[in-house]
């Protein structure tokens, strides 16, 4: 492996620190750099898990479509992540429940699942790192769960929207915040409009502006549990 990968990856990744030499190398030896393209898969919902991302830069997301073509992200994954629900596919030999794509750019180091399974076996450090990702994720999973089920969906847009904008923009399209939330883009555009008209926000194609930090603030904060 390039050595400056593998310089890379010791400096993400902080499990590296943790493994003795020979599970060091043992890593460098088995692991494969990869990189994706925008848009690219990399697991589709029913494929096994033949390999274990470890994301050493972009951005990747792991989303759920239903029947009804619905989508809704479940994480997302970037620098220093990995997918518990690969690891977790596995480990236990299941197939891929979700989809996986990189949102930009992505560079990973990949590791066989053959590889991975028998580190977790024998080796705490990995058993740690898996089941430290486990729980992460799943209380991940959890909060996204009980926003669909319980919290308004106009309080989650203005937080989304708060959360994710930069000097009061942010580069969007309501199809894209749609699938983040789990909703239809009629319904959330029909919010959109609606703020808009109340000099809230400004919509452009592609880009939302925010007009009144204070009023969407308030309206973040008044679909807490």
């Amino acid at each position: 492996m390039n050595k400056a990968i593998a310089e890379t990856t010791a400096a993400i990744f902080p499990v590296w620190e943790k493994l003795t030499p020979e599970a060091k190398k043992d890593l460098l030896d088995r692991g494969k750099y990869v990189k994706l393209s925008t848009g690219e898969f990399i697991c589709m919902e029913g494929d096994a898990c033949h390999y274990l991302p470890l994301i050493i830069s972009g951005s990747a997301k792991v989303h759920k479509i239903g029947a009804s073509g619905r989508e809704i992200t479940l994480y997302h994954l970037e620098r220093g992540d990995s997918c518990i629900m690969t690891a977790s596919c596995i480990i236990s030999q299941k197939v891929f429940p979700a989809f996986a794509v990189a949102e930009t750019e992505v560079e990973a180091l990949i590791i066989p699942a053959n590889s991975l399974r028998a580190w977790v076996q024998h080796n705490p450090i990995w058993q740690e790192y898996v089941f430290g990702m486990l729980a992460q994720r799943l209380s991940n999973v959890i909060e996204t769960l009980e926003e669909v089920a319980f919290r308004r969906l106009d309080c989650r847009i203005a937080a989304y929207l708060l959360d994710n904008s930069d000097r009061k923009i942010i580069k969007i399209t309501h199809e894209a915040i749609a699938q983040e939330l789990g909703s239809s883009r009629e319904v959330v555009s029909r919010i959109l409009k609606t703020w808009e008209k109340q000099g809230l926000l400004s919509l452009t194609r592609g880009k939302i502006e925010l007009k009144s930090l204070t009023e969407l603030e308030h309206i973040a904060q008044s679909g807490k549990f």
